[in-house]
């Protein structure tokens, strides 16, 4: 009787693996992050899964089978494509694509940036951070991460001469609460401004650069909740 059901078990196992790595997903979000683009339709191989999304807002993750997939932004309720991609999502991974750029062109035209997103949790007692430059309107940046309101006179950049559509790698920093300060490159100007961010265990965020609605300063961020 043990042996039969050794053998069953082992049918079992057999069979299972494929599916579950069949059934396996890649998640996906989408950032509106170009200050003169409308709001926009998000379409998938043709069908549409994101509604009027307008500047400085994003999607939650959207889970889709792992494969290559044709990805396209509308203007919002018309047929008229501002862009195109066509990525492959690989199974377990996590995907963030920004809309970046003007539509008036100019030195920064409208595009696509497509990051992948890594959502492994902290090591105890640590948080991560990313960060990216989604603002067409302003310079290279340096970011300064401090406790709130110390003074950056004596303070060395975490990030130094971050050029625009530039993404940090994650930075990983003791669970407390910080202040991040985004400054022209290379001096101490104050462009960008978060006040006080109150960190916790198994905190993942992108923090996303950004324009005014129309372009230029004053400038913002997105504070984006990868996990937790």
């Amino acid at each position: 009787m043990l042996k039969r059901f050794s053998l069953f078990a082992s049918a079992c196992a057999l069979f299972a693996l494929p599916v579950f790595a069949q059934e396996q997903k890649a998640r996906i979000r989408v950032v509106h992050a170009s200050p003169d683009a409308p709001a926009v339709d998000v379409l998938v191989d043709g069908g549409k899964v994101l509604a009027s999304l307008p500047f400085r807002e994003y999607s939650e993750y959207l889970a889709l089978p792992a494969k290559s997939y044709d990805i396209r932004v509308n203007v919002a309720g018309t047929s008229t494509t501002v862009l195109q991609a066509n990525p492959t999502l690989a199974p377990g991974r996590d995907y963030t694509v920004i809309a970046v750029g003007r539509v008036s062109g100019g030195s920064e035209p409208l595009s696509l940036l497509l990051l992948e997103d890594n959502n492994d949790e902290p090591i105890p007692g640590q948080v991560k951070f990313r960060v990216v430059h989604g603002a067409p309107g302003a310079p290279a940046v340096d970011v300064y991460v401090t406790t709130p309101f110390e003074a950056l006179d004596s303070r060395t950049p975490v990030l130094s001469n971050v050029p625009f559509k530039a993404a940090s790698g994650y930075l990983s920093v003791p669970i407390q609460m910080y202040q991040g300060r985004v400054t022209v490159a290379g001096t101490k100007t104050v462009a960008i401004d978060t006040m006080r961010v109150p960190t916790w265990g198994g905190m993942i965020r992108t923090i996303v650069a950004v324009d005014s609605t129309g372009g230029g300063a004053p400038f913002d961020v997105l504070l984006l909740p990868d996990r937790n």
